[in-house]
C-alpha cells in the first residue's frame, strides 16, 4: 500500500497508508489529519487545497472541474491540488496542507480549536 505523508502548517507530520483509488481527503479523514472538507468532498469548495511536495505524478490527473475550483483557493501553485479530487495510485506521496485548509478544518471542528498551535517558526 502506498504511503502518504501529510505535513501541516503547525509542524505536524503524519505518515499513513492508503488504498489505490482513495482520495487524499478520504485518507486524511480516516487518520484524523486536519484537512478541510467544508463541502464534504464533492469539489464544491477549495477547503481541501493542498500542495503536493513529492509524488504528483502518482495522483490522478486534474479534471477541468478541479482546475475551476482551485481558482477559488488562496496561494495556488503549480503543485496545488484539491484533496477530494486527487486519487492515489500505487506510489508514495508527500502532501503539504495549506494554512487555508487547516483554518477551514478548525472552523469545521470548533470543539478542537483549543488544540491550535502557532505556525512553525512564528512567535507563541
Amino acid at each position: 500500500m502506498p504511503t502518504v505523508r501529510f505535513i501541516d502548517p503547525e509542524g505536524t507530520v503524519t505518515e499513513v497508508t492508503g488504498e489505490p483509488g482513495q482520495s487524499l481527503l478520504e485518507i486524511a479523514e480516516a487518520h484524523d489529519v486536519k484537512l478541510g472538507s467544508a463541502c464534504g468532498g464533492v469539489c464544491a469548495c477549495s477547503s481541501c487545497h493542498v500542495w503536493i511536495r513529492e509524488g504528483e505524478d502518482s495522483l490522478s490527473e486534474m479534471s477541468e472541474a478541479e482546475e475551476d475550483r482551485l481558482d477559488m483557493a488562496f496561494d495556488v501553485r503549480p503543485n496545488s491540488r484539491l484533496g477530494c479530487q486527487a486519487l492515489l495510485d500505487e506510489r508514495d506521496v508527500v502532501v503539504e496542507i495549506t494554512e487555508e485548509s487547516l483554518e477551514a478544518w478548525y472552523n469545521e471542528h470548533p470543539d478542537r480549536r483549543h488544540e491550535r498551535r502557532p505556525k512553525a517558526g512564528s512567535p507563541g
